[in-house]
């Protein structure tokens, strides 16, 4: 095993009025779309979250986000140490709140990821996506020194593992909408009619 993919899905959801991953989309929840993008790459699967009942009906392993690190890289922390136990080089970090993650998206970022960089991230429409990314489990100490010192950007990390950026097209819609509020989730059930 060397590629371990990490659904993260600790956020509070406040935007949205909590509760994100059990949102449903096209009567979908948003959580079920993301396993849908992460059972079709032939690796093993992990579910990333703050606190062990944010989620409910999913059968695989659960781990919890470091406990003294804010926001997404308290996921990527706990994805990371998981994934060097389990023996894996790199860890594929998907969101719960994105439901249009293009097919393509593990193939791209692995091919991206030279032996001189630590990340591969995705990028659309001018606008970097550092949740969308495929990281070393070697960048598990530098993420714990920058966590020390009180820097929490995932964007941050990047630069300073070294990362590549992959652009996907937007001409078609952007794969990477991000539901953080109603508003978002309105302009996706209207991406969702289109692609119907």
């Amino acid at each position: 095993m060397t590629l371990v993919i990490a659904i993260l899905a600790g956020g509070a959801g406040r935007r949205i009025g909590g509760d994100k991953p059990h949102r449903r989309l096209g009567g979908t929840r948003l959580l079920d779309r993301t396993l849908a993008t992460a059972r079709a790459i032939p690796a093993p699967m992990i579910l990333v979250v703050r606190e062990p009942d944010q989620v409910s009906g999913f059968a695989g392993t659960v781990v919890l986000d470091a406990p003294r690190i804010a926001g997404p890289l308290a996921g990527l922390s706990s994805a990371l140490a998981w994934a060097a136990d389990a023996g894996a080089d790199r860890v594929l970090t998907l969101p719960c709140d994105m439901p249009f993650l293009p097919d393509d998206l593990c193939l791209r970022l692995e091919s991206a990821l030279t032996k001189d960089v630590g990340a591969a991230v995705a990028a659309s429409g001018g606008r970097l996506h550092p949740v969308c990314a495929l990281w070393r489990t070697s960048t598990a100490p530098t993420l714990a020194q920058r966590a020390s010192e009180g820097r929490l950007s995932l964007r941050g990390l990047g630069e300073a593992v070294g990362w590549t950026v992959v652009d996907w097209p937007v001409d078609r819609g952007d794969p990477f909408i991000n539901i953080n509020t109603a508003e978002d989730m309105t302009m996706a059930e209207a991406t969702l009619r289109r692609q119907s």
